[in-house]
């Protein structure tokens, strides 16, 4: 496939209902290498780590990835950054994380893959989803925010001296969840941006003005569609971020609300060049909703080559 354009498209196994919480648990999910053969056949280039060891680890990870002419995109990794403490106890995980990408570094042909760094929110804002525009005053206070600058720091500074570029990962639940909270994350460190279209939008925010506004920030992107009809009746009902996944508001690509094609031809304008990872996060619950995600998978890589991706 050519790379005109700079752009490599992957998937991420959440796409596919494989994650912490049915790895292991729900005997319908793939294994690791079914998904990868998944994923490839489908035509992506790429893939998100997902829970470590899921699609393997060290060298076997690094070999089944090149035997199927795929890279690793990046990994996600939650952090309370205000809380020193919190970001001291997480290093050993973000170390394990980037020594993964080590391992698979060897046999990539793509990108570096992103350490992708999320705030772990509260149990409160868990609760309340979209309180970040929602109900600004359960944000951080400002000294909360001066300690959330050296959290960051120090997890970006330790992704620099691995020699890794980390991104920042909108997340519903979390205290990076409204645009506003997501430029002062953006003014307070130089971590790069990812625009995550389907968090972003849950969180009262325009990913295409994000971009427009940030693209010089812009190192990688996660990309869902939306139905908004079904985030406002969780906001509506009092349900818990938990409930955006359950209810699956995130749709196949273009059957939601968010301008998809719109947002691609404006991200390939700005010069982008980096990792696109395509998100349809689920809570498969049967052997057929399992098989329905991988056949929506396909669905998404061939309306993105429409788009020139």
């Amino acid at each position: 496939m050519s790379h005109e354009n700079g752009i490599y498209v992957a998937n991420a196994p959440v796409s596919y209902g494989a994650f912490e919480v049915t790895i292991g648990k729900d005997p319908n999910v793939p294994d690791g290498t079914a998904l990868l053969d998944a994923v490839a056949s489908a035509g992506y280039e790429g893939i998100d780590l997902g829970p470590v060891g899921y699609l393997g680890t060290g060298t076997e990870l690094g070999q089944r990835l090149a035997d199927r002419g795929l890279g690793l995109s990046g990994a996600y990794l939650e952090f309370t950054f205000h809380d020193a403490d919190n970001v001291t106890s997480m290093m050993p995980e973000l170390d394990a994380m980037l020594d993964t990408f080590d391992a698979v570094a060897p046999f990539a042909s793509t990108p570096p893959p992103r350490p992708t760094l999320a705030d772990a929110g509260s149990a409160s804002r868990h609760g309340a989803p979209g309180s970040g525009s929602r109900n600004p005053e359960s944000g951080l206070t400002g000294a909360q925010w001066d300690q959330f600058a050296i959290g960051m720091n120090r997890v970006l500074d330790r992704c620099r001296e691995r020699g890794y570029d980390a991104t920042l990962h909108c997340e519903t639940g979390s205290f990076l969840e409204s645009s506003a909270e997501l430029e002062r994350a953006l003014e307070l460190t130089d971590i790069g941006m990812c625009i995550e279209t389907g968090h972003q939008m849950v969180g009262g925010g325009d990913p295409l003005a994000f971009l427009n506004k940030w693209s010089h920030r812009v190192n990688h992107v996660h990309l869902k569609d939306v139905t908004m009809g079904i985030v406002d009746d969780i906001f509506k009902a009092g349900e818990p971020s938990s409930a955006v996944w359950a209810r699956e508001a995130f749709p196949r690509l273009g059957e939601g609300d968010f301008a998809v094609a719109e947002f691609v031809h404006a991200l390939i304008a700005s010069g982008f060049q980096g990792w696109l990872v395509v998100e349809q996060d689920s809570f498969p619950e049967t052997a057929e909703r399992f098989a329905q995600a991988i056949e929506d998978q396909r669905v998404n890589r061939a309306f993105l080559a429409t788009l020139g991706l």
